[in-house]
């Protein structure tokens, strides 16, 4: 009898496991075949990617065409470039704020909140931007010596800041119906307008660089910059017309009620923690670059051909990490919470996919960078290293970006990017580069693998937190 019992358990336990391993399967499985979930996420990614293609190219192609006309123009740029890339951050944090709360409403259908929380993050990223624009334009010099003691890139830096700081007006509020409406599930308008003008302006600046001022890097910055202002105007304008003429919300000024003053609690508890997140983590960029730019001009110019290629190498992976948010912001504002986990489950393995293929991606195109660009033979190995770094470095990327900034803002989980960037770049990171550089000496190529530690550090501490599903929150309120 007892013997019987032993073996009916045995045979229980063995009948758990095999569909537990069978249930495993399946989902895996389910990670690919589920086509209604694929579709949704490919209508989103494809035309985000698209458009953070473009968004790349443009920055690629002012680097790659300056490069071919002058190495100290082609870093010049690079640097003054940080200065756009910290007003970015601002951008991005506030389209990220006013992004989590239009996915959620969007999944319940409320247009006249969203149209309220595009006013909102409008009216504050004008206001950052005007700051930027007065800094910009008055203290160019004063900009640049943050990042080199170079006084020939000084010069070019500073006159391309000048010119180039009239696009911030425009950019702030272009951008902010740009992140709505393709957190709206309209990421092939968003994706349209953002790619029409980005693609004018690479026209524009091979006109300046190749025909107007071939021989003149100084009157060839000032065309790029110039060009980049017309582009950026052009790109409002656009969205102006279609908020006009066919846009399902429109620009307006904030309204002041009772509604409103909720709204804008809601839309600073979500953006803030984004916000510190883009600032710490892009503050950290930008210290590692002074770094760099404080070591020799020839890593001035590699890492500014690397920076180059792995932001276009990492394009489909932020279109996951964008794309997959608004599913997950539009499922839970629906209350459909255990379609939200799904879908986070799969966005994360696609995240480990697309970092592979980005990384494999700079190791196929090391031949077309060298032989596109003109470098010295030091910055030549130099770069050379970087790719090498870079490569790996695009995995985690793609895993830490989609999970962070992707899935946990999706679900108002929004501090914990912030304490891990702060802890990651400002504790470990930063004080390690500088050790390296200017205390310890080392190799250049040492130095670059040292900053570029971040994101493998933050993956193991992203992932523990995914496990958790703290993450799953419907964040709306009912107006109505």
């Amino acid at each position: 009898m007892d013997q019987t019992i032993k073996i009916s358990y045995l045979d229980i336990v063995e009948t758990n496991r095999k569909d537990r391993i069978c249930l495993g399967k399946r989902n895996r499985v389910a990670l690919f075949t589920d086509h209604g979930f694929n579709r949704e996420l490919m209508t989103l990614v494809i035309p985000i990617a698209l458009q953070n293609l473009i968004s790349a190219t443009v920055v690629s192609a002012d680097i790659v065409m300056l490069g071919m006309v002058s190495q100290s123009a082609m870093s010049a740029v690079s640097l003054a470039g940080q200065i756009t890339f910290a007003l970015t951050l601002f951008y991005m944090g506030m389209s990220t704020g006013a992004g989590i709360l239009t996915a959620q409403y969007w999944g319940k259908r409320d247009v006249l909140t969203i149209q309220r929380v595009l006013s909102i993050a409008c009216m504050f990223s004008f206001c950052i931007s005007i700051l930027f624009f007065l800094s910009s334009f008055m203290f160019p010099e004063t900009l640049m010596r943050f990042f080199t003691n170079d006084q020939e890139l000084i010069q070019y830096g500073s006159r391309f800041l000048q010119m180039n700081s009239f696009s911030y007006l425009a950019m702030a509020i272009s951008q902010m119906y740009l992140s709505v409406i393709r957190s709206m599930e309209n990421a092939k308008l968003s994706a349209w307008i953002s790619s029409l003008c980005l693609s004018l302006n690479i026209l524009l600046n091979a006109i300046c660089i190749f025909v107007l001022f071939s021989s003149n890097p100084e009157m060839a910055i000032t065309g790029v910059a110039l060009a980049t202002v017309l582009s950026r105007i052009i790109e409002l304008v656009c969205c102006m017309v279609h908020s006009t003429t066919r846009g399902t919300i429109h620009f307006r000024l904030p309204v002041r009620d009772g509604v409103q003053v909720s709204l804008l609690k809601d839309f600073w508890k979500y953006t803030l923690p984004v916000q510190g997140n883009y600032i710490v983590w892009g503050g950290a960029l930008t210290a590692t670059t002074a770094i760099i730019g404080h070591v020799n001009s020839d890593m001035v110019a590699a890492n500014s051909v690397a920076s180059v290629v792995k932001n276009l190498a990492v394009v489909l992976c932020g279109g996951i990490a964008t794309g997959g948010s608004v599913l997950v912001g539009k499922y839970l504002g629906q209350g459909s919470v255990e379609k939200a986990k799904q879908a986070g489950n799969r966005m994360y393995l696609y995240a480990l996919i697309f970092g592979i293929i980005a990384g494999c991606t700079i190791l196929f195109l090391k031949p077309f960078v060298f032989s596109m660009v003109s470098l010295n033979v030091t910055a030549q190995s130099y770069l050379n290293g970087m790719l090498y770094i870079s490569a790996f470095y695009c995995i985690a990327k793609s895993m830490n970006s989609t999970t962070i900034a992707g899935v946990f803002t999706a679900g108002g989980d929004s501090k914990f990017g912030f304490w891990c960037d702060a802890i990651v770049m400002w504790v470990i990171i930063l004080p390690l580069g500088y050790l390296c550089a200017f205390v310890w000496q080392v190799p250049p190529l040492v130095l670059y693998l040292i900053i570029s530690l971040d994101e493998v550090i933050k993956l193991p501490v992203a992932f523990i937190r995914y496990r958790q599903y703290k993450w799953l929150n419907n964040i709306t309120r009912n107006f109505a």
